[in-house]
């Protein structure tokens, strides 16, 4: 059988030819919204120095990276940026001046349901409601970013630093947030990763809604209202982290079950020296702004740790330190696991409300408590004698707070004296049975800790 020529010919040219190649494209200020409807996909635009006016849309799978001092300005108009296009990446710029619309979700980045695989890295966003809108868009990396948000603004009325709603498989990676609201929030996703990131001057430096089989490890949190407040979020794995001097809460755990709590260090004060709680000194990463050394270190942190109504979860290699109450144990909170923790110079190291005995040690392994008074005869590294955070006295304290100008009294010292010496005596509570006679090590691997800001 024999083609025509004309055929064969057209044939090879378009084997030889083969896929167009994509095109770099350097675009001047005025003419990115021309550029981004000329793009095909695969394009590479460059953003020359200066000021690009938006609100802009990105409909194509393009990168967009800029050259020193390129800004995407979006005029105090909807989000500044909008993906809407898969496997776009936006990198190198400095992205601002979004709308202030809560309502309609303006952010300095915003990635629709469309922008699955998307890539947001090494950019500076300022002024921002919400810094970056993951909506939707699966699989979406958003790294290294440096976000400020909006202080013109009551708390009520600023937006999120990052924010995730049901963009399953997204990572949230070495990002730095201030200011704003929250520093990530994440609502009804699942299997994310939010790692190495350090929130400062925000409310809740990371709030889990609804958001499951998810990694959170080797975040820091300095000097926020909230560390790492957790509701209504299951299977968990929550690793290496770190709260500093957070005001009311360093971790809370709120109908979040079957979790993982390992290795993360909460410290209400900042110490000088290892094993104890002391004054507030003012670390090298802190940077030197009249609140960040002021009454948000000074007061230190409420509660280390506050459990309410949260079941089947285990705490290990954590470090609570030198908050007001160490462990807040309450609202039916059951079968939950606490051993190889330290609890260090905290002014109440547990309060828990309820009547069941609760034992916080394991296959004999308790936690170290820094006011047990213990000896070790055999020298096993495991207290002689059980540990009881509270007695009857700690119940009085807590239901009538008045009464604790009888705290020395002879008729409460004698009444803490019957306890010790009749056990039974004791209305439930938590006992740790092995009590450790030094502090398990910290674990290694939080990457942000000595970070200094960018």
């Amino acid at each position: 059988m024999r083609f025509p020529t004309a055929t064969v010919l057209a044939t090879a040219l378009a084997l030889a030819s083969g896929p167009l190649a994509a095109a770099t494209v350097t675009v001047a200020p005025g003419g990115l919204a021309a550029a981004l409807d000329a793009a095909a996909p695969g394009d590479t635009l460059v953003l020359a120095a200066g000021v690009h006016p938006g609100p802009l849309t990105v409909r194509t799978p393009v990168t967009l990276t800029g050259e020193p001092g390129a800004v995407i300005d979006g005029r105090g108009e909807a989000s500044t940026l909008t993906v809407l296009a898969p496997d776009v990446t936006v990198r190198g710029l400095e992205i601002r001046n979004s709308g202030l619309s809560l309502i309609d979700q303006n952010a300095g980045i915003f990635l629709g349901k469309e922008a699955r695989g998307a890539t947001v890295e090494d950019n500076r966003l300022r002024d921002n409601l919400i810094g970056v809108y993951v909506w939707g868009a699966a699989d979406s990396l958003v790294r290294r970013n440096d976000i400020v948000g909006r202080t013109d603004l009551r708390v009520s009325e600023r937006g999120n630093g990052i924010q995730l709603w049901n963009a399953p498989g997204t990572r949230v990676l070495d990002n730095s947030v201030r200011e704003g609201r929250d520093g990530l929030f994440t609502t009804s996703s699942r299997k994310n990763v939010f790692s190495g990131n350090r929130f400062e001057h925000v409310r809740f430096a990371v709030h889990y809604m609804y958001t499951n089989d998810s990694e959170l490890t080797d975040n820091v949190s300095i000097g926020n209202t909230v560390g790492y407040a957790v509701m209504s979020s299951h299977n968990l794995v929550i690793r290496n982290n770190r709260s500093r001097a957070d005001r009311e809460h360093g971790l809370m755990l709120n109908n979040a079950n079957g979790s993982r709590i390992e290795g993360n260090v909460i410290e209400g004060r900042f110490a000088t020296g290892e094993g104890e709680a002391a004054e507030t000194v003012v670390d090298a990463d802190i940077p030197r702004d009249s609140e960040s050394v002021g009454d948000r270190l000074r007061s230190g942190t409420w509660k280390c740790v506050f459990i309410y109504n949260a079941n089947k979860n285990r705490f290990t290699g954590n470090r609570f330190e030198g908050c007001e109450i160490g462990v807040h144990f309450t609202a039916g909170s059951e079968r939950n696991s606490l051993t190889g923790n330290a609890f260090i110079g905290n002014r109440t190291q547990v309060k828990y409300v309820g009547t069941r005995f609760l034992d916080w040690s394991e296959n004999g392994r308790g936690n170290y408590w820094s006011d047990n008074a213990a000896f070790d005869l055999n020298g096993d590294g495991v207290a002689d004698e059980p540990y009881r955070p509270n007695d009857v006295v700690d119940r009085v304290m807590w239901a009538y707070p008045a009464a604790k100008l009888l705290m020395n009294s002879p008729g409460v010292q004698v009444i803490r004296w019957a306890q010790k010496q009749f056990p039974s005596l004791h209305p439930g509570g938590v006992i740790d049975s092995a009590p450790l006679m030094t502090p398990p090590p910290v674990a290694a691997g939080i990457r942000t800790a000595e970070r200094t800001q960018p």
